[in-house]
């Protein structure tokens, strides 16, 4: 993952900190609804509670689980994770950390169960063992984090959880009044939020390529309920999706998991050529021309993050809409209010 060292959680504090403070004090300009087409969009910050579960293996020299399973340090992956969204969305969403929270608990399953740290490190190595059901307790953690109340104050939009494999967490669920189906059911008894919230469930036994792909889920559920009622031409996310195994000839970008020549599920490596009109999406509004023919050399070989940031990459992200939709599809993945 290119991504610069930053370890020291008190630096990575403060450094998020005076990040907010400017957006606070300068205000992420709004979006123009009479600016040209085809210009770029105002960036957007959104805030953000990082909470890392990460406890101390009492057996293991009190070191941290990510230490003793050899897996990411889960800081190492929430800058990297801000960088690519950047990246991916050309400038718009820039995601600062408003809070910053390391817990040693192991958060409670829907049943009350807990883990103890050396229980789990049994069962990992064993890959037996796990507890079911899975499912974590998320009104529990709502309640321990004061999630709502901090939504709806405007200190945070989103939370981001970094755990571990079989944590219990969705790749991503949506709470709030109205909120819905986002890789996973609404989480119910979240009004007093007042808005829309995702949270993310991000798990440091993986990689950034991951990461990606759960934002990537996100994006699809959030795109297709943006064009649940456009029929024939005017679902442009139904064009999006494309791939050639479903519409031979006729591939766009495909989808998170199907690139445009895909034959199988994370077949993002296929070096079978097949037409697909992918470039054109780059100039958006514009998307007449004729297809080209493409293998997975076009977006990185077969590399889980190469690829995520191909496909995040080629979503439409400029000013203008056709009728009650934006041209910059960003601001529905970034901001759920903004999805009727």
């Amino acid at each position: 993952m290119n991504t610069k060292k930053l370890t020291d959680p008190v630096k990575i504090f403060w450094a998020q900190i005076a990040a907010t403070l400017r957006a606070l004090i300068s205000g992420p300009p709004a979006e123009d609804p009479n600016a040209p087409v085809g210009q770029t969009p105002a960036p957007v910050t959104r805030k953000v509670m990082a909470v890392l579960f990460n406890p101390v293996v009492p057996s293991e020299a009190g070191r941290k689980l990510s230490q003793v399973m050899g897996w990411n340090n889960p800081d190492d992956l929430l800058l990297g994770h801000i960088a690519d969204l950047k990246e991916a969305s050309h400038g718009y969403a820039n995601y600062t950390v408003a809070e910053r929270l390391e817990t040693g608990a192991f958060p409670a399953k829907a049943d009350g169960f807990v883990y103890t740290a050396d229980q789990y490190v049994q069962a990992t190595r064993a890959n037996a063992g796990f507890h079911q059901p899975d499912a974590v307790d998320y009104q529990r953690l709502l309640s321990e984090f004061h999630v709502l109340d901090k939504v709806r104050s405007g200190a945070i939009d989103e939370v981001w959880l970094f755990a571990f494999p079989y944590a219990g967490f969705y790749e991503s669920i949506m709470g709030g009044p109205g909120a819905f189906f986002c890789n996973a059911p609404p989480l119910g008894g979240t009004a007093a939020a007042g808005r829309r919230f995702v949270i993310m469930g991000y798990n440091y036994g993986r990689g950034a390529g991951e990461m990606l792909e759960s934002v990537g889920h996100r994006a699809e559920f959030s795109l297709a309920r943006v064009f649940r009622s456009a029929q024939g031409a005017a679902n442009l996310w139904e064009r999006f999706t494309r791939y050639d195994k479903t519409h031979p000839g006729q591939a766009e970008l495909g989808t998170v998991h199907y690139a445009p020549n895909s034959q199988t599920d994370y077949d993002w490596g296929n070096k079978t050529k097949a037409k697909s009109r992918a470039p054109l999406w780059l100039n958006f509004p514009k998307l007449e021309g004729e297809p080209t023919l493409v293998d997975a050399a076009e977006w990185g070989g077969g590399e889980i993050r190469a690829h995520h940031l191909w496909w995040l990459g080629h979503m439409p992200h400029i000013t203008g809409s056709a009728g009650d939709i934006a041209y910059n599809w960003w601001k529905y993945i970034v901001d759920p209010q903004t999805v009727r």
